[in-house]
């Protein structure tokens, strides 16, 4: 599977991924500047994320923390996620997110 990522400077760089992976770790590895201070303890929001809108729809719903804590994240819009929360899964081959 691949995931793709839509840096700051408008550079789309594509991952492979495997089915269970975060796409925290993902992302690190394709060196795209996603801190992940926290380590997915959900802790932080240095990982934050913005999906692409047709597929957000496709991501598990966020829980009320990670709710709470992309309100904290600079540039968070109603497409918004932590990469840290976000385990792939069979249907995201193809994922589009950006770096805000």
């Amino acid at each position: 599977m691949q995931v793709q990522f839509l840096a700051r400077g408008g550079e789309r760089i594509t991952a492979d991924a495997r089915v269970g992976d975060r796409l925290l770790d993902i992302a690190q590895a394709a060196g795209l500047p996603l801190e992940g201070t926290c380590e997915g303890q959900m802790a932080c929001s240095t990982c934050h994320l913005i999906v692409a809108p047709q597929w957000f729809g496709r991501l598990p719903p966020a829980s009320a923390e990670e709710e709470d804590l992309l309100d904290l994240a600079p540039g968070a819009c109603s497409t918004s996620r932590l990469a840290c929360q976000i385990v792939l899964s069979d249907g995201l081959d193809g994922l589009l997110t950006a770096v805000p």
